[in-house]
């Protein structure tokens, strides 16, 4: 498929908190952010940094919270921050400071680097696959993205290491679905499993009888989407830790998506989870099979 390509640099310093999937990004021509399209437009800062969002890949939460109710939250951080650790890394810098507030000191101050874009989200983040290094192409131009480009993404590489799910949406095409598909496969059939693999219970399950289950540094290590949800319900009533409701939380959210190989398309994340004795909690189908509807 085509994909607009835009040069830039990554920089972090000056109060950013990236994780393993989002960090800012600076064009050398901060206009080029008029080139994307997407459900809402980008609005960079003073210096031309505005957020990207890695395309195909969702890595556990250092800082969540929703902006409407609840404080913030974070998955277990072991995996959480060696994912932002590894992404940072593999860009090129060369020394990385994490704060108590998330918030990280990088040596280099920046790296150069590119993004490869279908557009933004409803949240004005920049959707993309990253870069490194000089660009394969003239910026502001839209390239063609193959296989062979999208192996030497970061994207890729944080699947083929273990330290993010693929986590897919309808605008990427198959034929690169299926190569991070691969990457990821790959890594959790590994001998050990590689990064969060030798712990994810997101199809095996999880006993929740609190928040602590899935935000604790010791607990369950678990698919983002579906912890983001479920720590959206906990907070919603803090008084009440049942999962007994949940379901119809899901159901309300209204997130839409098919389950491959079929072409369906089903309503509410309510239809992939399972909740047995009334407090395990599991998915019914592995992410990859997932296709999230982005429109």
């Amino acid at each position: 498929m085509s994909m607009l390509l835009i040069r830039g640099s990554f920089r972090v310093n000056g109060g950013a908190k990236p994780d393993g999937d989002t960090l800012p990004f600076i064009p050398e021509d901060p206009g080029d952010w008029k080139l994307v399209g997407g459900r809402a437009p980008i609005v960079p800062k003073a210096d031309g940094r505005a957020g990207v969002r890695l395309e195909g890949v969702d890595t556990l939460e250092t800082h969540y919270s929703n902006g409407s109710y609840g404080p913030e939250r974070h998955q277990p951080l072991k995996f959480a921050h060696r994912a932002a650790d590894e992404l940072l890394t593999w860009l090129g810098f060369t020394h990385i400071e994490r704060h108590a507030d998330e918030t990280v000191t990088t040596t280099p101050d920046s790296v150069p680097g590119f993004i490869l874009t279908r557009g933004a989200d409803a949240y004005g983040r920049c959707i993309a696959l990253v870069g490194r290094g000089f660009p394969p192409g003239c910026s502001g131009y839209e390239i063609r993205v193959g296989e062979d480009l999208l192996r030497k993404t970061v994207n890729h590489h944080l699947l083929a290491v273990g330290l993010a799910y693929p986590t897919f949406y309808s605008g990427l095409p198959s034929d690169l679905r299926g190569v991070l598909k691969a990457a990821a496969l790959q890594a959790r059939g590994a001998v050990p499993p590689k990064g969060l693999w030798a712990e994810d219970v997101t199809v095996e399950g999880v006993k929740v009888t609190d928040m602590c289950a899935i935000t604790a540094d010791a607990g369950a290590v678990i698919l983002p989407k579906l912890f983001r949800r479920l720590k959206d319900y906990l907070d919603y009533d803090p008084g009440n830790q049942s999962l007994a409701w949940f379901p119809a939380f899901l159901a309300g959210a209204g997130d839409k998506f098919r389950i491959l190989p079929g072409d369906d398309e089903v309503t509410g994340m309510h239809h992939l989870i399972e909740i047995t004795d009334g407090q395990t909690l599991r998915m019914t189908h592995p992410c990859e099979q997932i296709v999230f509807d982005d429109k």
